[in-house]
């Protein structure tokens, strides 16, 4: 898992707001597809740092989030 510049590696078409994410200023994640990887971004700051993650570790991350979930 990266930090990286989202802006430099992944078109801004490629992003998809997560249907959990809410218009409120809550949590708003989104994530993009892109060449092999998942990007991760807070859609509130699109401009600032994203997680890259590999195929096992999105799957490991989002089996986490949904045995987590509020």
């Amino acid at each position: 898992m990266n930090a990286v510049d989202p802006v430099a590696i992944v078109p801004e078409s490629a992003w998809s707001k997560s249907s959990y994410s809410s218009g409120e200023g809550g949590e708003c994640v989104e994530i993009a597809p892109w060449q092999g990887l998942t990007h991760v971004r807070d859609s509130k700051n699109p401009a600032g740092p994203a997680l890259r993650l590999g195929p096992h570790a999105w799957t490991a991350f989002v089996d986490f989030a949904a045995r987590h979930a509020c």
